[in-house]
This record gives C-alpha cells, structure tokens and sequence, in this order.
C-alpha cells in the first residue's frame, strides 16, 4: 500500500531569481563567445543555455487546499501540499489532487428495507481526500470510487433498518432515527473508502419516501398506526383523570359511592373523555336503580 510522503523541495522565488543571474551570465558569455569566434566556448555556452532551458520546467504552483504529487519515471517521490511558487526536478511529473471538501448526492435508489417495502432513498455525502498518494495509486478513479462505493453503503443500510417503527419503541428506524442512520451511514461509507485515501466529513439521507407502487397502502398503515397511538395516549389520559376524580370525591367526602355507582361513573366518564364527538347530556329524574 502506497502511503503519502511529504517531499521537501526548493523555494521558487529564489531559484527563480539564481536562474536569472545564470541566464544574464549565459548570455553574455555566448554572446562574448560568438564575437571572439571561439568554438569550444560557444559549444560550451549552448551547452549551459540548454540546461539553463531545461531547469525551467521545475516550476510549479501550488494553490491553497490542493497538492502536486510527484513522479520520477512512474516512481511516486512525494507530495507538495504547501501553497505558493515552488522547484523540483524537471524531470518530475506533477499531477494536481483537490484537498477541498467535496459533495454530492446519491441517485434515488429503490431499496427494499428490512421489512422488504420498497422504499425510494438518496443521500448527501461530504468527503475530503486526505491521502494523495492512496486517492491516485490504490483505486482507479478515487472520485468515480467514492459515488459508487456510497450508494452500495447506502443499498447495505436501508436492507438494516425498518422505514418507520410505530409498534415498537426504541427500535432505530430510517424515517424516525435520523441522526443514528447518519451516523450508521457515515461509518459504512467510511469503511469502504478507507482504502482510497478519503475522508468522510457527513453522510444524510436526503429523500425518503416508499416506492409509488405501496405508497398509498403504507400511507394507510402509518395513518392506521398514528390512530392507534393517539388512541392510546388518550385512554391512558382518560384512566387516569377517572381515577383522579374518584380520590378527590372521596378525600372531601363530597359524595359516597358504592361499587355499583363508581361503574357507572367511570363508564360515564370514559365515555365522555374518550369520545370523538361532543357528548349529549341525558337527566336522569329517576334513581339509578329503577
């Protein structure tokens, strides 16, 4: 496994400036050569003014957040990350990787969740290459790698967890535990593009909806399932108002109650709480017992 190395290198500036004092000494020495018609010292500052040429394509740029990788003959030498005018071998190879954070978002995928109801899902990955030297040498196109090692992570995710859990408290569901599948999704992205030199910043899912085919039915059923909770809310609500009333009626000894008479009362009472529709009063001018 190819790791990054940090190569040292030479400051631009001043090679810049030591190449132009040799290139002003170059050329007056050729030109002193051409006068005086010597040969060999003419042979000899073309020699120079060629090297001279040759050096110059050791210059390269490095621009803030993005690094130069360096090859010699297919032979990884190092990577400059430090922003600025810099000089190397010229027979190096320069090769430009962005440091900057990336993202992009996933295709709708249709996947079946753990309860096998096909559900729509995309998400939104933010990713950053940390390793040059991995990104370029251990995977083919690091960037191409990223979007399709993401999508199988999220195919492997959504088949983990149900897409709602309205039965069962406690239970991590796609729709209502959003910030433990981010997380959970993060991870798996992250294991699979270790190997390529990336970093994964934040992994979410961005649409999520069930497949149009059952999208009415489970619309039902959560709307089913809702029912059933808020109903369920409310009788618990109702039993304890009932049995909150009682205590009081009977701390203050407002009025005795047999066994007969507080059925009756907690039946009137649920009846009242739990009912959709305004209650009718109905005056009894009887006794309960006729």
């Amino acid at each position: 496994m190819i790791r990054e190395i940090e190569k040292k290198v030479i400051g631009g500036v001043p090679m810049l400036v030591i190449l132009l004092i040799a290139g002003l000494i170059i050329g007056f020495g050729f030109e002193d050569s051409v006068h005086d018609q010597a040969t060999l010292r003419v042979v000899t500052w073309s020699l120079a003014m060629g090297a001279w040429f040759g050096m110059m394509p050791g210059f390269f740029v490095v621009n803030p957040n993005m690094g130069k990788v360096l090859q010699l003959f297919g032979s990884y030498r190092g990577t400059v990350r430090s922003p600025g005018l810099w000089w190397a071998n010229p027979f190096f190879t320069k090769r430009v990787v962005s440091l900057r954070v990336r993202n992009f978002e996933t295709a709708k995928l249709k996947v079946n969740d753990r309860g096998s109801n096909p559900i729509e899902i995309a998400a939104v990955v933010v990713w950053q290459v940390v390793d040059t030297a991995e990104a370029l040498f251990e995977v083919d196109n690091f960037d191409n790698y990223v979007h399709v090692q993401s999508e199988s992570a999220l195919r492997g995710l959504t088949n983990q967890y149900p897409y709602d859990a309205h039965e069962a408290e406690g239970v991590i569901s796609l729709s209502g535990s959003t910030a433990d599948v981010a997380e959970k999704l993060k991870s798996e992205i992250q294991d699979r593009l270790a190997k390529a030199g990336v970093k994964v910043l934040e992994a979410r899912i961005s649409h999520l909806a069930y497949a149009q085919e059952v999208a009415s039915a489970m619309l039902r059923r959560q709307q089913a399932g809702a029912i059933i909770a808020a109903r369920r809310l409310i009788v618990d609500g109702a039993v304890g108002m009932v049995e909150q009333a009682l205590e009081q009626l009977s701390k203050r000894q407002i009025v005795q109650l047999d066994a007969e008479r507080k059925a009756a009362m907690v039946s009137n009472l649920l009846v009242v709480l739990c009912s959709d529709h305004a209650t009718q009063p109905v005056l009894n001018t009887g006794s309960l017992y006729q």
